[in-house]
């Protein structure tokens, strides 16, 4: 099984790949929206590489989460995610920081829990698997 340095090393260039950013720009703790600048489609470039790169297979929403938190969900009311919907994120996605998140639970901010260390932690469990 792959180390923990080179699986990072291998999402980083996938990141790079993907985002058309510079290596220092991928670190653990930045912000794959924020600080990297990926759009929705961006994702779905992402978990294609990842799959490609890994030779893992990602089902859809496993990695990031789909209308978890969207208007027409039990999850979310008056965007903030609600205790059910955090018990629910802790279960779709044992490798977010949910607790974190769980703090300021607006959901404009779970975006800012997809970081890479997020993606480094998902790799790890499908590869450990």
């Amino acid at each position: 099984m792959a180390s923990a340095e080179e699986i990072y090393e291998k999402v980083q260039d996938t990141l790079m790949d993907a985002l058309g950013v510079d290596d220092d720009e991928v670190t653990p703790e930045a912000t794959l929206v924020g600080d990297l600048g990926a759009e929705s489609i961006d994702f779905l470039d992402i978990v294609f590489r990842l799959e490609k790169n890994f030779d893992v297979k990602i089902p859809k929403g496993e990695l990031f989460p789909e209308n978890l938190a969207s208007a027409d969900s039990n999850f979310a009311v008056d965007g903030v995610v609600t205790p059910e919907g955090i018990d629910e994120l802790r279960k779709q996605m044992p490798h977010l920081d949910v607790d974190k998140f769980a703090e300021d639970p607006k959901v404009e901010n779970i975006q800012d829990m997809f970081t890479v260390q997020m993606i480094v932690n998902f790799i790890s469990t499908k590869l450990a698997a």
